[in-house]
C-alpha cells in the first residue's frame, strides 16, 4: 500500500509554524492572540485531519465493495 507522507509533514510544519507563532506573540505580552493563533491552527489540521479520514473510509469502502 502506497503511503502518503506528504500529509503527516503538513501537519507537523503548522504545528512548527503555530508553535513559533504562539511563542512570539506571548513573548509581546501578547496572550489572547497567542491563543486564539493555537485554536485556528488546531481547527485548520482538523479539518485536514478529517479530509484524510474521508479518504480512508472511502478508499475502506471501495475495498470491501459498499455501494
Amino acid at each position: 500500500m502506497n503511503m502518503d507522507v506528504s500529509a503527516i509533514f503538513q501537519i507537523a510544519g503548522i504545528g512548527i509554524i503555530i508553535a513559533m507563532i504562539h511563542t512570539v506573540l506571548k513573548q509581546m505580552g501578547k496572550e489572547d492572540m497567542a491563543h486564539w493563533v493555537t485554536v485556528i491552527g488546531f481547527v485548520v489540521v482538523l479539518f485536514m485531519v478529517v479530509r484524510l479520514l474521508n479518504e480512508l473510509f472511502q478508499e475502506i469502502k471501495t475495498i470491501f465493495l459498499f455501494q
